[in-house]
């Protein structure tokens, strides 16, 4: 049994006729339940529920401050390589784009470690491309021994493993997990991603799973939104956690809702999701799940990420460079994607503050 055999019983369903039954008067009602089942949060993503943003922001920004406080915690990505066999079509990395291939050395991820570490963040998120010949296990567990000298929780944003190769990193001192599904339908998944191991879907779905029974403390998962119908795909986002969270109960789980940005690749969008769109889908999951992290990158722009701040979101990015050295080689490499919000850490702490909001550098420790 996983979370696979969950999204086999939505296989058929039908959300359009679902979404036309849905009313305001349901989603009154559904904002003020204790508990949610997963219709009463499709409910909320529903086209009506776009009538009650409002009242579902309100409560939202109860339940967050109720579980969570007024406190953001501040993490940044760091790439450690950008080789990759998959072909996927909306990627930067993706085999077919004729971007440099580059791949850093254990000095000078030490050297970019240094740099981060001396803007206070004490939470980093390590990611490459999906080339076991370039980036092997190995690899990946050597650069976490150096990184633990500078940083108290290291996740990783890498390709899935297995089960036990997930425990090897943990024993290195990994501590979180960062697994897109990309998209939840199998069918338009086949579409999106031509060539390379990424094509196995369930592979990829169970991944987080596999992570959790290896002793991962966190999971973030989610789609990037703009590949399919966005509110289907956030629909999986929230039942994919949940089913994480009641399976895996001392498990942090968290989502991410990235919506798609210019890439080197150039594929455009498939799905235009607004800002409305975004909010609705945040304010849905909160409410949904009073527990869950809510994480929001730099694909966003300042002015939104400010704006989205007191809705439910618990954990930022800043200081963000998505190319391999990006922050100590001299050229401009090509990063995975651009990202929109190019501030640094203290122009991100300032806002918090400026918002009644405690930024958090380091909110875990390793017992040695």
């Amino acid at each position: 049994m996983s979370f696979y055999q969950e999204t086999l019983g939505y296989k058929e369903f039908d959300y359009a006729q679902f979404f036309n039954r849905v009313t305001r008067e349901d989603i009154g009602r559904i904002l003020y339940q204790n508990r949610l089942s997963e219709l009463d949060y499709l409910a909320l993503l529903s086209p009506a529920a776009e009538e009650c943003l409002e009242e579902m922001a309100q409560r939202a920004h109860r339940l967050t401050v109720q579980h969570f406080g007024r406190v953001i915690l501040l993490y940044t990505p760091m790439y450690l390589a950008n080789y990759c066999v998959n072909q996927c079509v909306y990627c930067g990395f993706g085999r077919q784009n004729p971007i440099e291939r580059q791949k850093l050395t254990l000095e000078e991820v030490a050297a970019e470690a240094k740099m981060i570490a001396a803007t206070g963040l004490k939470h980093i998120l390590i990611l490459t491309g999906e080339s076991r010949q370039h980036a092997p296990v190995s690899y990946i567990r050597d650069c976490v021994k150096v990184l633990k000298q500078y940083f108290t929780s290291i996740s990783i944003e890498i390709y899935p493993l297995a089960e036990g190769e997930y425990k090897e990193l943990i024993a290195a001192g990994v501590d979180g997990l960062t697994l897109y599904q990309e998209v939840y339908d199998e069918e338009v998944y086949g579409q999106l991603h031509l060539a390379g191991p990424k094509r196995d879907y369930r592979w990829r779905l169970e991944g987080p799973e596999r992570a959790c029974r290896a002793g991962i403390r966190t999971v973030n998962v989610g789609a990037l939104l703009g590949l399919h119908n966005w509110r289907s795909e956030a629909f999986f986002s929230g039942l994919h956690a949940n089913y994480l969270q009641n399976r895996y109960t001392d498990v942090e789980v968290s989502i991410s809702p990235p919506r798609m940005r210019p890439h080197a690749g150039g594929f455009p969008p498939r799905v235009v999701i607004r800002d409305k769109n975004l909010v609705q889908y945040i304010l849905a999951f909160r409410l949904f799940m009073p527990r869950g992290g809510i994480t929001l990158s730099t694909r966003e722009s300042a002015l939104l990420r400010d704006r989205l701040l007191k809705l439910g979101i618990t954990k930022m990015s800043a200081g963000s460079c998505t190319a391999v050295g990006g922050r100590i080689l001299g050229e401009e490499p090509t990063g995975q994607f651009d990202i929109s919000d190019d501030r640094d850490v203290r122009a991100m702490a300032h806002m918090l503050y400026s918002q009644g909001y405690q930024p958090v550098f380091k909110d875990w420790q390793t017992l040695e």
